[in-house]
C-alpha cells in the first residue's frame, strides 16, 4: 500500500505535541482497490481521515465505511469514538456529484448528499459558496431562471438567487418537503402528506392561497412557464398561476376526471385520462384547444410537447398534433408516415417521431429542425434524439449522430463528425450539443458562445460521467468529482467542494 507522504508526518506531530498518544495507521481503500495508509491520532476527527483521503485520491463528497459496513458519520466524532484501532481498513465510497439548472437560466449549481453546494454563473464564470452552510445532506435542487430551492435531508428548504426566489414567508411551512416543481419564476413544493406550498412571482404560480383547500393529497406537479397544474390522488387537477398559460382549467375542470398524466408546452397542459382521452387547456392558439382534433384523441398512451405544440401517440402507433402550426401543431404533410411511432422527441417549433422500424419521421418548422430530408437516408437504426432548441441530435446503434435543424445552432456536425463514434449520450444548451463517447471524453458542436466550442477545457474532459446545460453553458461531472464548465464567456474548472481548484476564465 501507498503512503502520503507530508500529510502523514503532519498528522504525527499534532499528535503528539498536543496529546501524546500513540498514533493509528488506518486503510483507507476505494472499490476500485486502490488504497492509502494515513497515520493520524485517535483525537483526530473522522472528518481530518475523510478530507486527507479526498484530497490524496482527487475525489471529494467520499463517505467513509467501517470493516463491518458501518457509516463514520462526521459530526463531533473522533476516530477512537468510532472504534477504528490500529491497523484497521475503512473503505471510502464517492458520493454522486449531481448538477441542476434550468434550460432559460444561466445559473448552475452542484451539489451532492454529503457535500457542501457552489452555484456559478454560466455566462461569467462567477461562483458563490456563501449558501453552504446553511445546506445540510442536499436530497435535490431546483432551479428557476434566476433562484434555486434545496430539499435538505430532514425535509427542509433552502432558497437562495434572484430575490423572487426568496422562500423566507413560507419557511415554516417547508416541512417534510418531497418534491419541488418550478417554473420560470417560481416554486411550487409538495409535503410528505400531499399539501403543496408557493413562493415565487406571485401571477406566476408563486401563490396558491386562491386554491390552498384543493390542494390535498397531491401526487405530481406540472409546470407552463408561469402556471402550475396539480394531479390529485383522486384523479382531479387544481391549477394556479397566469391564467392565459394554464392557470385557469375552469373552462374543462368538469372533464379533468381520473387524470392519469400531465403534459405542458411553455404555455397550455394536455391531460391524459384514464380512457385515453385527452383534455387540454391554457392558451388557446398554442396547445391549450385541441380544435379540430378532439374525436381523434381517443386512446392515447403518450403526449409530447413542442413550446407551443402537442403530439399525441396512439396505441395503434399513429399521432395526433395540435396547437400552433409552425411549432409542430399540423403534421398534414406527414400524416401517412407517422404510423407505428414508439417515441417523439420535440425541439421548440418541431417533433421527431422514431417509428417501430427505428426510422424517423419529421414535421415543424423547417429550418428548426421540421425537415429532415437532407439526412433522411442517415436516420436508420435511431436509437434515441436529443433535441436543442433549434436542432435534433439522433444516436444510432452503432454509436453514430445525425444532426439536422439550424446549421448554426447544432443542426451541422459535419465539422466534428470523424470524432463522433461510440457516442453513449448527448446533451444540448439552447443552441449547442455535447456528446459523451464511450472513453469517457466529450464532443461538442453548434454555436461557441453556447457551448458548441469546447477546446479551451478539451484537455480536462477526460472519464466524463454525465453533462447538464443550462441555457447557455455545459458542466461536465469528471470521475474524480470535478466539474469542468464552459459555454458563453466561461470555461474552466468549477470550484466545488470536492475539488479546489479555480475558474480558468
Amino acid at each position: 500500500m501507498s503512503k502520503m507522504e507530508g500529510y502523514q508526518t503532519l498528522a504525527l506531530s499534532e499528535a503528539q505535541n498536543v496529546e501524546q498518544e500513540p498514533a493509528l495507521q488506518i486503510h483507507v481503500c476505494l472499490l476500485s482497490s486502490r488504497c492509502i495508509t494515513l497515520t493520524l491520532s485517535p483525537g483526530s476527527p473522522v472528518k481530518e481521515l475523510q478530507s486527507a483521503a479526498e484530497r490524496y485520491f482527487r475525489m471529494g463528497a467520499l463517505r467513509v465505511f467501517s470493516a463491518n459496513g458501518r457509516l463514520l458519520k462526521q459530526g463531533c466524532l473522533r476516530l477512537q469514538d468510532v472504534g477504528l484501532q490500529d491497523g484497521d481498513t475503512v473503505t471510502a465510497i464517492a458520493e454522486p456529484l449531481k448538477v441542476a439548472a434550468h434550460p432559460w437560466g444561466s445559473m448552475m449549481c452542484a451539489f451532492s448528499i454529503s457535500g457542501p453546494v457552489v452555484t456559478w454563473d454560466g455566462k461569467t464564470g462567477k461562483t458563490e459558496t456563501s449558501i453552504a452552510p446553511y445546506l445540510v445532506g442536499v436530497q435535490a435542487v431546483q432551479a428557476t431562471s434566476h433562484a434555486f430551492a434545496a430539499i435538505c435531508h430532514d425535509g427542509s428548504v433552502v432558497c437562495w438567487g434572484d430575490p423572487e426566489g426568496d422562500c423566507t414567508q413560507v419557511a415554516q411551512k417547508l416541512r417534510n418537503v418531497k418534491e419541488i416543481q418550478r417554473n420560470h419564476a417560481a416554486f411550487a413544493a409538495i409535503l410528505t402528506g400531499g399539501t403543496v406550498v408557493c413562493w415565487g412571482r406571485p401571477e406566476d404560480g408563486g401563490d396558491c392561497s386562491s386554491v390552498q383547500q384543493q390542494l390535498a393529497n397531491v401526487q405530481q406537479i406540472q409546470s407552463t412557464s408561469s402556471a402550475f397544474a396539480a394531479l390529485c390522488g383522486d384523479g382531479s387537477v387544481v391549477c394556479w398561476g397566469n391564467p392565459t398559460n394554464g392557470g385557469d382549467s375552469s373552462a374543462v375542470q368538469d372533464q379533468l376526471k381520473d387524470v392519469r398524466q400531465i403534459q405542458a408546452t411553455g404555455f397550455s397542459f394536455a391531460a391524459l385520462l384514464a380512457d385515453g382521452r385527452v383534455i387540454a387547456w391554457g392558451s388557446e392558439m398554442l396547445g391549450g384547444d385541441v380544435g379540430r382534433v378532439p374525436s381523434r384523441l381517443r386512446n392515447v398512451c403518450q403526449i409530447a410537447a413542442s413550446d407551443a405544440a402537442f403530439a399525441a401517440i396512439r396505441q395503434d402507433g399513429t399521432v395526433v398534433t395540435w396547437g400552433a402550426p409552425s411549432n409542430g401543431g399540423d403534421s398534414f404533410k406527414v400524416y401517412d408516415e407517422l404510423r407505428n411511432v414508439k417515441h417523439i422527441a420535440a425541439n421548440s417549433c418541431a417533433f421527431a417521431a422514431i417509428r417501430a422500424d427505428e426510422t424517423v419521421v419529421t414535421w415543424g418548422l423547417g429550418l428548426r429542425g421540421g425537415d429532415s430530408g437532407a439526412v433522411r437516408d442517415q436516420l436508420k437504426h435511431v436509437q434515441q434524439i436529443c433535441a436543442s432548441w433549434c436542432a435534433f441530435a439522433a444516436i444510432t446503434s452503432t454509436g453514430h449522430v445525425v444532426t439536422w435543424g439550424h446549421p448554426d445552432r447544432g443542426g451541422d456536425s459535419r465539422g466534428v463528425q470523424d470524432r463522433l463514434q461510440d457516442v453513449q449520450q448527448i446533451q444540448a444548451t439552447r443552441n449547442a450539443f455535447a456528446a459523451i463517447l464511450a472513453d469517457g471524453s466529450v464532443v461538442t458542436w453548434g454555436d461557441p458562445e453556447s457551448g458548441g466550442d469546447a477546446s479551451h477545457v478539451q484537455d480536462q474532459l477526460q472519464d466524463v460521467l454525465q453533462i447538464q446545460a443550462s441555457e447557455s453553458a455545459f458542466a461536465a461531472i469528471l470521475a474524480d468529482g470535478r466539474v469542468v464548465s464552459w459555454g458563453f464567456r466561461t470555461a474552466g474548472v468549477i470550484p466545488t467542494a470536492v475539488h479546489e481548484s479555480s475558474v480558468e476564465l
